[in-house]
């Protein structure tokens, strides 16, 4: 029996059988052509299938692991298709006349590069993200295929590191679990698990996959982040009994559908779920949400080739709360930027993106599409119970000028006789220690704020949470994280308003109770996690 430990990012059992997880390596040599037209062509044909495999590729992630989720598909799409990338590909070709491949393989290396040199963490991560797209075409190109699971077992999948499309591309009901020797909880892969449902174990290190083999019994616990290999009866049968408990606790889940969110002591608490597009309201509805408390609208942004018309925006938005039929749905204004990068907005390229031109800063300095959003979402709010919720606030300055222009806006649709409700709630998310720093400031304004958890733990541990280098120094229970989200209540509290958590924390059931005890409100989770903080929250007793 050998253990090998790593960190469980998706807290589940599964126990089966070893499959190392095997890819075509292409070998790529250099060669001067004498038709480039045909190679241009031989090109343009593997970009085109390509994208249809990653419109494929995306629509699988859309049903298995959410919108949100999907988008580092929309994100491929559109880096296979940018202008300095195809250029770069297509000079190789026409000018200096190399193959296909070559040229590919030379402009994606070199990307890799320019993006691995970057300071910033987050741009040194689309390396990642260039490469799986280099293997892409050249797959196309060469006609191969990564080998797909044969078995009619499910198998516990082992390699160094998985590309997001490779973990979504693998059949969901042959995979027991993942685990790499490489990756961060936060890597897209890590997320995509745990959107899944599936037991991931990332960061064992590369020398596991020297001792391990095909076929061989193994033991993957995504609790502690233990893989163990050639497990003995004692250590099988515990396992068992393990599975045994937390399947019957999935069940039992499914009878809380319909019940109270209320405390031992009978303190209520709302839990509602972040969505990432119209399509998920049947996911947040199945999961019994109490409502929707984050629905990222950039989704509206990522996935055209322009700016979103307001009446493309008003469907959308009317169509979200009509299906949710009166219960509160909180629209967060686009935040585009850093991450979330939509060609079409000209924006400059920084040396730190998370700390640019991003959210709230765009609207503010673009009011015209900011405008637009406003316009329709008041619109909107008729057919239902709308919130609008402001990301990366930091000052009072901001949401008085957010303020005006909503004044702005509806002076606009009262001069054209078009009715919106006077019953809309405003709010700020506190996700940068600044806004919850002067909260007592900023409470004053607004209806309600919301915690984007992410953001805050980056900011202020200084730590950017993709970094698989930086996991042992992001404590994501780190006490001024506690802190701020504690001020931050007292405050709304103080100045009548109410306050929720919107980021990954508020699923983490290990903090349920003391966000109870600090007078949390909300907590909005991915639909797959409302039930189990439901759960969590009835077996708290808060006068104990």
């Amino acid at each position: 029996m050998i253990k090998f430990i790593g960190k469980g990012v998706c807290g589940a059992v599964a126990i089966g059988k070893i499959s190392l997880f095997k890819r075509n390596n292409i070998k790529i040599e250099s060669v001067k052509v004498n038709d480039k037209e045909y190679e241009l062509n031989r090109f343009e044909k593997a970009k085109q299938s390509a994208l249809v495999q990653l419109e494929e590729i995306y629509n699988k992630a859309l049903a298995e692991a959410g919108e949100d989720n999907a988008q580092i598909f929309e994100i491929h799409m559109m880096m296979i298709e940018d202008e300095d990338y195809n250029d770069a590909i297509t000079d190789m070709i026409s000018s200096k006349g190399f193959n296909a491949e070559y040229a590919v393989s030379s402009a994606s290396n070199s990307f890799a590069e320019m993006f691995s040199s970057m300071d910033d963490d987050y741009m040194q991560a689309r390396a990642a993200d260039v490469r799986d797209i280099y293997d892409r075409i050249i797959s196309c190109l060469t006609d191969s295929k990564t080998e797909q699971l044969s078995t009619e077992d499910k198998l516990i999948i082992c390699a160094d590191d998985l590309a997001p499309s490779e973990t979504i591309s693998l059949d969901k009901n042959k995979v027991l679990a993942f685990v790499t020797a490489y990756g961060s909880s936060n890597s897209h892969t890590a997320i995509l698990a745990k959107s899944m449902n599936i037991p991931a174990i990332i960061g064992v290190g590369e020398e596991f996959l020297e001792k391990i083999e095909d076929g061989q019994s193994a033991i993957a616990d995504g609790f502690s982040g233990e893989l163990i290999v050639n497990p003995d009866s004692e250590t099988v049968s515990f396992y068992e009994n393990k599975l045994k408990e937390d399947n019957a606790k999935n069940e039992a889940l499914k009878n809380l559908r319909g019940k109270e969110n209320i405390t031992l002591d009978g303190t209520r608490i709302d839990i509602f779920a972040n969505i990432g597009s119209v399509k998920n309201v049947d996911k947040a509805l199945e999961n019994d949400a109490g409502g929707i408390g984050l629905f990222r609208s950039e989704f509206l942004y990522l996935e055209n080739s322009d700016f979103p018309t307001e009446e493309e925006q008003f469907t959308a938005y009317k169509n979200v709360l009509e299906e949710m039929s009166g219960k509160k749905v909180i629209i967060r204004t686009m935040d585009i930027g850093a991450d979330k990068q939509a060609d079409y907005f000209n924006l400059d390229k920084e040396d730190n993106p998370a700390l640019g031109l991003r959210a709230i800063r765009i609207c503010l300095t673009r009011p015209e599409i900011f405008k637009t959003q406003l316009r329709a979402l008041y619109r909107a709010s008729i057919y239902g119970k709308l919130g609008i919720m402001f990301p990366m606030i930091t000052s009072v300055k901001e949401i008085e000028e957010i303020l005006e222009i909503c004044k702005q806006v509806k002076s606009e649709l009262d001069n054209e006789n078009i009715n919106y409700s006077d019953k809309v709630e405003l709010g700020i998310m506190i996700e940068t220690p600044a806004a919850a720093i002067i909260s007592d400031k900023l409470a004053p304004l607004v209806d309600f704020f919301s915690v984007g958890t992410n953001d805050l733990i980056q900011y202020t541990l200084a730590c950017d949470r993709q970094n698989s280098h930086l996991e042992r120094f992001c404590d994501t229970h780190h006490e001024a994280i506690l802190r701020l989200i504690e001020m931050s209540a007292k405050n709304a509290h103080s100045n009548g308003a109410w306050i929720g958590i919107c980021g990954e924390l508020a699923a983490d059931t290990t903090l349920t109770e003391r966000f109870l005890r600090i007078g949390i409100d909300e907590l909005s989770v991915s639909p797959s996690f409302v039930l189990k903080v439901r759960d969590k929250v009835r077996q708290i007793d808060l006068k104990s």
